[in-house]
């Protein structure tokens, strides 16, 4: 495996941050990704105590992993794009909060989904999206975590399917802000919202292209996943690589550009044992599985 890929799993987060990072290195990853508040709810109010962000530094130091390459996934609770008020602002001060939690940490990448617009324009839905980026980013002045978008299989009127979309989004982040924020690429949500990765290896640089000539950057990240549904079926249901309609191949081509060198690359693939205790570090037998298949691809 080139040293410059930096491959890693969202480890079961039982137990904390601190178990996560243990987890991930028993696995040997170079990268991780977690929650830092359950995802199913705003988690507007939460906060870190500092004993709990030495604890995950700690381990994460001792799993040998940069922290320029973990990344903290926000809620999925949260629309930031939605002509809502109540809703689109409760979703900002919970983008917000969950920044300035990630910033304690000290993570590289937070990254979330945009959500829906609603019956609003899709312009209007962007514009709301980037204002929500701006007021997380001017929650916290400084520090090295970017907040980057996540693409999205492009259900209904879900946000951030195509590279335009996105791009339109950032559009709204001040020129001076803008540094600290970006995209990355999930392969499930790329396949179901129509972009052909199976197609070959020109196919996939196409995409890849297409995304960083509408933002002007490369992606922050990639999450590795197969998917369940067919290409353009718009269903985010991931599968473990290889057990999926995208199939293994398409992986080593994504591999094999540069683009997947020097960011997190994230597996976000079913696991095999859950729940899991607490207590218990060892990595899941899939995410193993898993790792070793990539770093096998990328060479």
């Amino acid at each position: 495996m080139s040293a410059a890929h930096y491959i890693g799993a969202h480890s079961a987060d039982a137990g904390g941050p601190a178990m996560a990072a243990r987890r991930a290195g028993k696995a040997g990853m170079q990268a991780l990704q977690f929650f830092t508040a359950k995802p199913t709810f705003y988690n507007e109010k939460a906060s870190v105590k500092p004993e709990k962000a030495a604890a995950f530094r700690a381990a994460l130091a001792e799993a040998g992993i940069d922290p320029r390459f973990v990344v903290v996934h926000a809620g999925y609770v949260l629309n930031t794009a939605s002509p809502e008020p109540e809703k689109c602002a409760k979703a900002a001060l919970a983008l917000a909060k969950e920044f300035e939690r990630s910033s304690v940490y000290g993570v590289g990448v937070v990254c979330f989904h945009p959500g829906s617009a609603g019956d609003s324009s899709r312009e209007e839905a962007c514009a709301r999206t980037g204002a929500a980026i701006t007021q997380a980013l001017a929650a916290v002045p400084d520090g090295p975590t970017r907040l980057l978008i996540e693409n999205t299989a492009g259900a209904g009127r879900t946000m951030g399917r195509t590279a335009d979309e996105i791009a339109l989004m950032l559009s709204h982040v001040p020129k001076e802000l803008r540094a600290r924020t970006g995209y990355g690429l999930d392969t499930c949500h790329l396949y179901a919202s129509g972009h052909d990765l199976g197609a070959g290896p020109d196919a996939v640089k196409a995409i890849l292209d297409e995304f960083e000539r509408a933002t002007g950057e490369p992606p922050g990240f990639f999450h590795l996943n197969d998917s369940q549904g067919a290409l353009a079926s718009n269903k985010d249901r991931h599968m473990l690589i290889g057990e999926g309609t995208i199939g293994v191949e398409p992986f080593r081509w994504l591999l094999a550009d540069p683009r997947t060198r020097g960011v997190p690359l994230i597996l976000e693939t079913p696991n095999e044992r859950e729940p899991v205790s607490d207590t218990d570090d060892t990595p899941d037998p899939y995410d193993l599985r898993m790792l070793a298949l990539l770093r096998d691809l990328a060479g």
